[in-house]
């Protein structure tokens, strides 16, 4: 029973020690997002009018901050446990240490009878026989090794106690600093808050300003969608052809081996395709809707369906300023926007990586968009928009994580790439693909 609670408790202990790496990993990942925030939101702020950009930057940063608070609570949480427990700890070995300190004294008091060399000899001679002499003998011996054992186990429990009221110590300290912390993050949330709600009020007074400019971008989502649609068309349809040209090829080799000598005319009338034969295959070719796989391009449509949830994002660092589907518009009321992708807000100049292997299918200048790279991997396809120079050319085979361009900055300051996700015609939610960051 005794060594299933030692068991238990060092389950416990190592449990918690667990959780309390894992704090200090999150509280690392938090205050780099913190840095990443802070940069692009000081890059925002060059400008002097107020931006959804802006806002965007401010959100993020509140949501991050709100993660160091609840970070801290959670050390707290731990902090305090282990306080508690210490505590314990403290009063029982301070209790051992009264227990021993007592036992010692009695001991001490009984040896003092025979504390002399006299007493201890009249002690052993007075034995009645020498059995007797042999007992009294390892009697003296044992009282003295138990006077010496106490004594060293009253150091050791005096140096243990010294050891957790130390670590007591330094607990409490841990403590006291967390909690400033906290009282000091707070206050950065509160300041936060205000300059979020000073950027709303800005942007609501340039309401006109917003509407001509969601407009605009609305208009830019089109002519992407569009031009996204006629190259997955395009794809679906080379593919077909290409897949009817390799059956008419096999047929006719099929056919060639029939009219071979040796071989009836009744067979070479059956194995021979006709001309209308290759034409509908050909027709029927044209009207289906997913890219015809060859097995090697199956192959890569099946590593990258694999991948779901662990690709790389398409920029080192930054993050999802706008999210997939329809939502409300941060500013103006009773306004939906629909995003075929996700937004991603990062730093000027930052480089935009292809996310997995792939051939580029299109690079494209859409206005709006600025220039747009396209990516097929099989039957999926990754969209790069929004970028200020392109290093890829059409055709080309790319490689995971492999820079294709660099993210454009808008007149407000605002850099951002758009990231889009196609199943053939279906669009995807690409926060469902993308890994953790």
């Amino acid at each position: 029973m005794c060594a299933l609670l030692v068991l238990l408790t060092f389950q416990s202990a190592w449990a918690q020690r667990k959780s309390k790496a894992q704090l200090e990993r999150e509280r690392r990942a938090t205050l780099r997002r913190i840095q990443e925030t802070s940069r692009i939101l000081a890059q925002t702020q060059k400008q002097k009018q107020a931006s959804v950009g802006q806002l965007n930057a401010l959100k993020e940063k509140l949501t991050v901050q709100q993660g160091v608070i609840k970070n801290i609570s959670n050390e707290l949480h731990y902090i305090e446990t282990d306080v508690v427990q210490t505590e314990t700890q403290v009063q029982k070995t301070q209790q051992s240490l009264e227990q021993l300190k007592a036992e010692y004294a009695r001991l001490i008091y009984a040896g003092s009878k025979t504390a002399n060399g006299y007493n201890r000899l009249m002690f052993l001679f007075a034995s009645e026989s020498f059995n007797q002499f042999l007992l009294r003998l390892r009697y003296i011996r044992q009282y003295t090794e138990v006077r010496q054992a106490q004594a060293a186990q009253i150091t050791h429990t005096q140096q243990r106690l010294s050891t957790q009221l130390l670590g007591l110590k330094e607990k409490r300290q841990e403590k006291g600093s967390l909690l400033n912390n906290q009282i000091s993050e707070k206050k950065n949330l509160l300041t936060l808050k205000t300059q979020q709600a000073e950027v709303v009020t800005k942007l609501t007074q340039q309401e006109e300003g917003l509407r001509k400019e969601l407009a605009a971008r609305q208009q830019a989502v089109s002519r992407l969608d569009n031009l996204i649609a006629q190259r997955v068309r395009e794809e679906i349809a080379r593919a077909a052809r290409a897949a009817a040209r390799r059956a008419a090829a096999a047929s006719a080799a099929r056919a060639s081996a029939a009219t071979a000598p040796g071989r009836s005319p009744a067979a070479t009338t059956r194995a021979s395709p006709t001309a209308e034969a290759e034409a509908a295959a050909a027709s029927a070719a044209e009207r289906v809707d997913r890219v015809t796989l060859t097995p090697e391009t199956a192959e890569l449509a099946a590593s990258f369906h694999d991948n779901r949830g662990n690709l790389p994002w398409p920029v080192g660092r930054g993050f999802i300023s706008q999210r997939f589907g329809r939502h409300n518009h941060p500013v103006l009321k009773n306004v939906v926007v629909e995003n075929r992708g996700v937004d991603i807000q990062t730093s000027a100049g930052e480089p935009v990586r292809a996310v997995f292997g792939g051939k580029v299918l299109t690079v494209a200048s859409v206005p709006g968009m600025n220039t747009i790279v396209m990516v097929q991997h099989g039957d999926y396809f990754t969209v790069y928009a929004k970028l200020r120079s392109v290093s890829v050319s059409e055709g080309q085979t790319v490689q995971a994580r492999q820079a294709i361009g660099t993210v454009s900055t808008d007149a407000e300051g605002t850099s951002e790439v758009q990231f889009q996700v196609w199943h053939n015609s279906s669009n995807l939610n690409p926060e469902n693909w993308l890994g953790r960051k």
